[in-house]
């Protein structure tokens, strides 16, 4: 490439911005829900401990409580988009909360459907 340069002004400055190869680089809207991925054994863990509000507000108790997929949310803490099996044709969508941990760290259920199947996409409500 040929840059032209002239006597008065300054040459043009080049720079280059290294990001380490063991980065995963993911498509995320700012203040956005991440893509949907497959739940993981931290992602359980959150359902697990909202459990027993889900059912408080459902009024109904699961033996099935498996975490599928989820989605996160960066805010003033994380919010949590999770899809989870709640019997053999029942899926429920719930979004929890996590504070940070400055603010205590608490999981609190936000949101909640019902009604749901495993093929619905999990999209934000």
């Amino acid at each position: 490439m040929k840059v032209e340069q002239h006597n008065d002004v300054a040459p043009p400055v080049m720079s280059w911005i290294h990001t380490p190869s063991f980065i995963r680089r993911t498509n995320v809207t700012c203040g956005g829900f991440t893509e949907p991925r497959p739940a993981t054994e931290e992602i359980q863990k959150i359902c697990d401990e909202v459990k027993g509000h889900v059912e408080e507000r459902t009024n109904k108790k699961y033996e099935i409580f498996t975490a599928l997929e989820y989605r996160s949310q960066v805010v003033a803490g994380t919010n949590y988009l999770i899809k989870v099996n709640s019997g053999p044709t029942s899926h429920l969508h719930v979004i929890v909360f996590e504070a940070l941990p400055g603010d205590g760290g608490q999981k609190s259920v936000s949101g909640l459907e019902e009604g749901h199947t495993k093929d619905d996409p999990l999209v934000p409500f």
